[in-house]
């Protein structure tokens, strides 16, 4: 055994401790009082009269009833366009650094959302006690001394008009510290490597010189990497290469999918953790092995809110009616799908970040991530939210004894008909009819507002099987080299007529 393993071990169970917040509510009122504080003086803090709500008994809601919401364009276009212009104190006290490019974004234009310093800081501090949370886990002790390897975007970042560009995990990786660079993989020079493929296969050239304890990237990118690295070394497990792997941290994606695949790769135990890590900031991290849900990082410079996710509140493009109720941590229930609202050290306020979340233990702040607000499948009723769809893949495996890493669905009008239309990425021998009748059995008997719809206005299921690189396909032809665009599960009517003739064109 190794022996800095334990002091390492020690080091950071106590950092967990120090650092843990037990009084989620608390500490959320402290990073709003935080926030009003220092954006005050500037021009969204004057506009809104931060000073006159940071007078009130009741902050959180005077807060809500005197700042509207904001999505994304409006966001931009009011403000944060006004801070691209070179123009200080909008949204935040001076002129952030670096502009984070959202990698969901497959419009014509990518979003590009501010990272202040004290963003990049709460970051870091979120990343350290995401990895203090091992110590909870049943870990090998040598795991604590092992190296890191972070699969994310490039970092060899961009300048453009006074500002560094690139995708959340390029910016976090290139502000990693120095006292920590002997301990990252792949590290810095290949990780500035733009071209995906060429950046693996420096991956798979290097991999034996490395003792990779810990993994961390998007699962599809991730299998692809190992692949790649078993592949060129000709080896049937990659614990023939990192005999120490011990825990994988994923991100951007549920994992479960992909988990069947995953464990095909191993012949050691390694243990999947959670994190939800977005271009707005670090939102939340798996604290414990008990469960899979993750804890809301509720005093690293984010302040939630949470709108019930009715269709009474939220309108068919995602945004949220005027009429919608605002809840604070103190009035969440568990098991409710909740639209999320940010307020971030970035300078984004009452910001719609488009995911849903429900919490299974409020007293924790822990959650899942249920779907996204435009992309719960609702046409006619049905109410499917990503995280039903997955549960219902994840029985589909199990029943057909087959692996569906990728998936997408539509509602599509049939003869004047609505039906659900799937396609599904698998090799799977059974029938087309088999998996459809399946499929639509799981979700009739966890969905009540699914069962009803489909008495009614849903008259059908249909699935159809393509290879699963298909979607990686898919995303290559949209320009996103290597899967590094996600993969929608849910896809409006236009979006799924252009994929469709993609699959009949191969």
């Amino acid at each position: 055994m190794a022996l800095l393993g334990p002091i390492i071990k020690t080091a950071l169970n106590l950092h967990e401790i120090i650092t843990a917040t037990s009084d989620h509510v608390v500490a959320q009122h402290k990073v709003l009082d935080n926030l009003l504080n220092t954006a005050k003086d500037t021009s969204f803090g004057l506009y809104y009269d931060f000073n006159s709500i940071l007078e009130n008994d009741d902050l959180e809601h005077a807060f809500a009833k005197a700042v509207p919401f904001y999505d994304y364009h409006k966001m931009d276009q009011q403000w944060w366009s006004q801070m691209k212009e070179g123009k200080p104190n909008i949204t935040w006290p001076g002129t952030p650094n670096f502009l984070a490019r959202s990698s969901g974004t497959t419009g014509k234009k990518s979003k590009t959302i501010p990272v202040t310093d004290e963003m990049i800081a709460a970051i870091k501090s979120a990343g350290t006690r995401q990895v203090s949370a091992l110590t909870n886990f049943n870990l090998p002790t040598d795991v604590f001394e092992s190296e890191v390897l972070a699969l994310g975007s490039s970092t060899d970042l961009s300048e453009e008009n006074g500002f560094t560009i690139g995708e959340i995990s390029g910016i976090s990786a290139s502000n990693i510290p120095e006292f920590l660079d002997s301990f990252y993989r792949p590290g810095k020079e290949i990780s500035s490597i733009d071209d995906w493929d060429e950046r693996v296969q420096r991956i798979a050239e290097e991999a034996k010189n490395w003792d990779i304890g810990m993994l961390s990237g998007i699962p599809s990118w991730l299998e692809m990497m190992l692949r790649k690295v078993m592949d060129h070394h000709n080896v049937d497990s990659i614990h023939e290469i990192w005999p120490n792997l011990s825990v994988y941290t994923s991100g951007g994606v549920a994992f479960e999918p992909y988990r069947s695949s995953f464990e095909k790769l191993f012949t050691k135990p390694v243990q999947i953790v959670d994190t939800y890590l977005a271009s707005e900031g670090f939102i939340a991290c798996q604290q414990r092995p008990e469960t899979s849900s993750m804890q809301l990082i509720t005093d690293g410079g984010i302040y939630f809110e949470f709108v019930p996710f009715e269709p009474d509140y939220v309108e068919q493009d995602g945004s949220i009616s005027d009429n919608a109720p605002i809840l604070t941590m103190a009035e969440v229930e568990p098991d409710v799908d909740y639209a999320l609202i940010i307020s971030t050290v970035s300078g984004a306020w009452r910001y719609l970040i488009g995911d849903t979340i429900k919490f299974t233990d409020v007293e924790r702040a822990e959650i899942k991530i249920t779907g996204r607000t435009k992309f719960f499948l609702n046409v006619v009723g049905s109410q499917l939210s990503v995280l039903k769809m997955e549960t219902a893949i994840t029985e589909l495996q199990e029943k057909f004894n087959t692996s569906i890493k990728e998936f997408t669905v539509s509602a599509k009008k049939i003869d004047g008909e609505f039906q659900h239309v799937w396609y599904l990425g698998t090799e799977t021998e059974s029938s087309e009819k088999e998996l459809a009748e399946a499929l639509d059995l799981s979700l009739q008997e966890a969905n009540k507002n699914y069962k009803v719809a489909r008495t009614k206005a849903l008259k059908g299921v249909q699935v159809y099987k393509v290879q699963p690189e298909t979607f990686a396909q898919w995303n290559d032809h949209n320009k996103k080299k290597g899967g590094q665009v996600k993969m929608e599960k849910v896809m409006d009517e236009e979006k799924f007529k252009a994929w469709e003739e993609f699959v009949n064109s191969l």
